[in-house]
């Protein structure tokens, strides 16, 4: 095959959180998960455009000149329309997201958790769902669906959620929303460059008094730190700020 020198992407392991955006972006199927990194998987895939360049939250992919195979488009047709019949046998796969393979944080698992002790329990101890009252203090939680306008924001304590976070962590009113505004988004599923300039907004129109980010261990739950923290300076705001990390099992990794 002949090679010539011609633009391409290259793509820096040590920067790649395994979110798999990247894959979802790249509409040629060039990238590939493998051992929860993004990979070129030949040089005939790429077309050099760079589609895949606005979705990686880390920076890990950019545009260089070096001898490569030509773009072959023949072959990428080819394998789109492979892709394709494969999706239509699985029935509904053309109504669903495209998830790329290998990504942590799909990885499917079962945690085992031990009952709870048995307790005596008096009637005034005891406690159903009726009784836990919710910490939310604001609707709509959804970043898409948050107003920076609204009065709420103003000298607020924001916390940042992503979503699975709430489900995971038993707690999760009392220890983190009880006493803040709540937003929530997903950093694997939602658009990151939308969701960075929503919170640019946020912050830039309100007094901010502190900014919790909570997110899971999962590796393309980044995203959601460096949308916060690209909002920030691009509002060119320091807010105090910290981050939380939660484990797939419902544990506080770090805080």
């Amino acid at each position: 095959m002949e090679r010539y020198k011609r633009k391409i992407i290259q793509i820096h392991e040590d920067k790649c959180n395994g979110c798999g955006l990247c894959v979802t972006a790249c509409h040629e199927g060039a990238i590939q998960m493998v051992d929860g990194k993004a990979k070129l998987i030949s040089d005939q895939y790429c077309d050099g455009l760079g589609d895949c360049l606005p979705s990686c939250p880390t920076g890990a992919i950019e545009i260089i000149e070096r001898e490569a195979e030509a773009f072959n488009e023949e072959l990428v047709m080819a394998k789109m329309a492979e892709k394709k019949a494969a999706e239509s046998v699985e029935g509904f796969a053309d109504e669903l997201p495209s998830m790329p393979c290998g990504c942590p944080g799909s990885a499917a698992q079962s945690i085992k958790r031990e009952a709870p002790k048995a307790a005596p329990q008096t009637t005034q101890q005891a406690v159903d769902f009726q009784t836990v009252p919710s910490q939310l203090g604001q609707w709509p939680v959804q970043l898409d669906l948050i107003n920076p306008t609204a009065d709420y924001l103003q000298g607020a304590d924001l916390l940042i959620a992503a979503d699975c976070t709430a489900y995971a962590y038993g707690n999760f009113h009392q220890d983190f929303i009880k006493g803040k505004v709540t937003v929530i988004g997903c950093p694997k599923l939602d658009n990151v460059e939308a969701h960075t300039l929503k919170l640019t907004e946020i912050i830039r129109l309100n007094a901010l008094k502190s900014i919790t980010v909570v997110r899971m261990s999962v590796p393309c739950c980044g995203g959601i730190i460096m949308a916060t923290q690209q909002a920030m300076l691009n509002a060119k705001k320091i807010v105090p700020y910290k981050e939380v990390v939660i484990g797939t099992d419902g544990s506080i990794i770090s805080r």
